[in-house]
């Protein structure tokens, strides 16, 4: 059974004639009524009764034609479709490290919309150094990550955001203003993340105090959401986080930028130096949007 078949079956619905149907179809008549007759064997009964005056509908030729008019309809509704999907999407797989500011991400991905129309980002979620393992094995098509990536890969500074110290409304009063200078940290327990989270933040940070000649009594943890747990298990009186992930771990808590020195958190976006055109075009359209290197 062709769609042919049917559009023929609905014109001689139609127009109760063999003849004025054929001219309509521009077909010869013995060639559709050989169509209608082909269409009748294949549905097992007959479709029309023949009359002088033309053809008319059986019981069977009525209720096949309400069915016929609903496939054709979704037959031109599937041609539409596919005229207005426009090209395919390919699919860039793309890692994101733990503490992107949200709106950050929803910027850089409504960049990669306009610039580059047909990828189609899957992110996944990942500390840097499993991120960095996935691209090398081509698990990933781009990383973000919390470290500065090694030089056989494409890589671009795109994020530098401060980190602060975030400590209980209850024990905020003693640290007064905007800032917190390093040396208020002397003789504090301190929650810090694990080195393979934030690498570059993790070594300012206790390089910083070594310098500056101050010992908190640092613990550090491997966490991506539990934080106010490991605060607890730690004893810790504060930890170091940027603003964003302090306003989404420790919902109410106070934070206060870490200066004299300041230290920062940098995000760095890489991918292999040989890549497929669209995974470059990706990158190439963040950089051009968000690098600062």
């Amino acid at each position: 059974m062709e769609l042919r078949q049917l559009r023929y079956f609905v014109e001689v619905f139609d127009r109760g004639s063999l003849s004025s149907a054929a001219k309509a179809l521009l077909v010869s008549q013995p060639a559709l009524t050989r169509q209608i007759q082909q269409l009748e064997r294949e549905c097992g009964v007959p479709l029309f009764e023949r009359v002088p005056a033309g053809v008319v509908p059986t019981s069977a030729g009525t209720a096949f034609y309400q069915h016929v008019l609903g496939l054709l309809r979704y037959a031109d509704t599937a041609k539409d479709a596919a005229r207005d999907a426009g090209p395919v999407r390919e699919i860039v797989q793309v890692g994101l490290a733990p503490g992107l500011p949200p709106t950050w991400l929803e910027q850089l991905i409504d960049t990669v919309r306009a610039a580059v129309p047909q990828a189609y980002l899957s992110l996944n979620d990942a500390i840097s150094t499993v991120q960095l393992q996935d691209l090398r094995a081509g698990r990933l098509d781009i990383a973000f990550v919390h470290e500065s990536p090694a030089a056989d890969l494409v890589r671009h500074r795109v994020l530098e955001e401060p980190l602060g110290l975030v400590v209980d409304p209850r024990s905020a009063a003693e640290f007064t203003g905007t800032t917190c200078p390093l040396r208020n940290l002397d003789g504090m327990d301190i929650l810090a993340h694990a080195r393979d989270q934030v690498p570059i933040g993790h070594d300012r940070l206790v390089s910083a105090a070594h310098v500056a000649g101050i010992r908190p009594r640092w613990h550090f943890a491997n966490y991506t959401e539990n934080a106010r747990a490991c605060l607890r298990a730690t004893g810790a009186e504060g930890a170091i986080l940027s603003r964003t992930t302090a306003g989404r771990l420790l919902p109410g808590w106070e934070w206060r930028r870490l200066v004299d020195p300041p230290i920062t958190m940098q995000t760095w976006i890489a991918r292999q130096a040989v890549a497929r055109g669209t995974v470059t075009a990706v990158t190439d359209a963040i950089v051009a949007a968000f690098g600062i290197d």
